[in-house]
């Protein structure tokens, strides 16, 4: 640990929360000084404090930070489909099949090992840890758009905005039935399944807040062409909404129907557009792909169905 910067409160700033002191006086988000000053990265006159110390004229602040180390991840020079790059970020297309992180039983192979290899020492230090800025993550057979922060800044501001709700992402998906409805918004909570907790359920009581909104776009009788864009970013929120609105999404092994008219490899959920603040610029970017091979197949077949 060593030290990064160091400041005296003046009459000016006294009775602030110390978090909201330090948020105006660093690059970082109140929630990630939050999280600094409870894990003793930051000292008061030389002693620990809570968040919410309101501080005093005089008072010497501290902030710290760890040095980072590598984190224990091979690279691996896996090709990657890249959107969008510059010294901050990194937007991915990310395939089927691919998990995003390390986990057991997929150690290698992963988002994460492809993204060491091609960014080498560009990457976000925090936590103490060398490693990509995985803001956000997308399951492992759900495609499309992923943003990755190359340094510290830039992974708190993106992680500000994922919070805040002002990182825009839109998905399109397939779904079985027919929505009758144009547009519509699925307000219900996410939690644990109390009985499968490898899976994620609608919760009655407790969950986390989930908010999905979503229009349709295309009509096939038997199936929905939906566009889902989320306020919220619970696990597997969208698979989960249109499943509990019965209407699964095609493909999905684990929330949607036993027997499909199709061949899958996976959902056929994709992560199309997505939006943020840059972190540098402080201009609003955005980014668009196009449907994998695979989804366009489906509604192919689909649109010849239909017209017959």
């Amino acid at each position: 640990m060593s030290e990064e910067k160091s400041f005296t409160v003046t009459e000016e700033d006294a009775g602030k929360r110390l978090d909201s002191y330090l948020s105006e006086w660093v690059s970082s988000s109140r929630n990630a000084i939050q999280h600094q000053i409870e894990n003793g990265f930051v000292l008061v006159n030389g002693k620990e404090v809570k968040p919410n110390y309101k501080v005093r004229v005089g008072d010497e602040i501290s902030l710290f930070t760890q040095d980072a180390v590598p984190v224990d991840i091979e690279p691996e020079d896996i090709p990657l489909d890249i959107v969008y790059e510059d010294e901050d970020v990194l937007v991915i297309n990310k395939p089927r099949g691919m998990v995003v992180h390390p986990a057991p039983g997929n150690e290698s192979g992963t988002l994460v090992n492809a993204v060491m290899y091609h960014c080498g020492k560009e990457l976000s230090g925090i936590n103490g840890e060398i490693r990509p800025g995985i803001v956000h993550r997308i399951d492992k057979d759900t495609t499309g758009l992923l943003v990755v922060a190359k340094n510290d800044t830039a992974h708190l501001k993106l992680a500000e905005q994922l919070s805040d709700r002002t990182l825009s992402r839109e998905y399109y998906a397939l779904v079985h039935g027919n929505i009758k409805t144009d547009q519509g918004t699925i307000d219900a909570p996410i939690g644990r399944h109390p009985k499968d907790r490898k899976k994620m359920s609608v919760q009655k009581n407790g969950g986390r807040e989930a908010v999905t909104d979503y229009v349709v776009l295309e009509r096939f009788g038997t199936a929905t062409l939906v566009k889902c864009k989320l306020r919220t970013g619970r696990t597997h929120q969208i698979r989960v909404h249109m499943n509990y609105i019965g209407h699964p999404i095609y493909g999905d092994p684990v929330y949607g129907v036993k027997h499909e008219e199709f061949s899958l490899d996976g959902q056929l959920l994709h992560a199309k557009k997505m939006g943020f603040i840059h972190p540098s610029s402080g201009e609003y970017v955005s980014f668009e792909t196009s449907l994998p091979t695979d989804f366009e197949r489906i509604l192919d077949i689909m649109r010849k169905k239909t017209h017959q």
